[in-house]
């Protein structure tokens, strides 16, 4: 593996370097690579990882521009995952919306330990809600 490069919103991310990474992890947002390429593009935040050429690792974000951030995607490939790629963009992430009052995220079950050693917390009386077509 050579160095790991982050890379913000400027790095522009084609619908094939979208739907291989996407389905690397099994979600189904990567059955619609050209619905994924538009909705980076509206992201107020994309941070990527790189290995060499390769997209690894992505995080995407929106805002309302003081208060709240709320992340979205933050997915690595798996043969990436456990050497601090997702670490590494949820720290620049941090960084960004460090004068906001809140960050929030909807994390799946087995992933919530990576998510609280980074500083986040499950909330007591909240329950993520959905109106979906996807299955993961």
């Amino acid at each position: 593996m050579s160095e790991i490069v982050i890379k913000g919103k400027e790095q522009v991310l084609t619908s094939k370097e979208l739907e291989e990474l996407f389905l690397s992890v099994e979600w189904s947002s990567g059955h619609y690579p050209d619905k994924l390429e538009i909705a980076m593009r509206n992201y107020a935040t994309v941070y990527t990882a790189w290995d060499g050429d390769r997209l690894i690792g992505l995080l995407s974000a929106m805002d309302d521009g003081i208060m709240t951030a709320y992340i979205h995607y933050l997915l690595v490939r798996p043969e990436y995952q456990g050497r601090g790629v997702g670490k590494m963009l949820l720290e620049r992430t941090k960084e960004k919306y460090k004068d906001y009052l809140r960050i929030a995220l909807v994390a799946y079950d087995k992933e919530c330990g990576f998510y609280e050693h980074l500083g986040f917390k499950k909330g007591k009386d909240e329950t993520p809600m959905f109106i979906t077509s996807l299955w993961t």
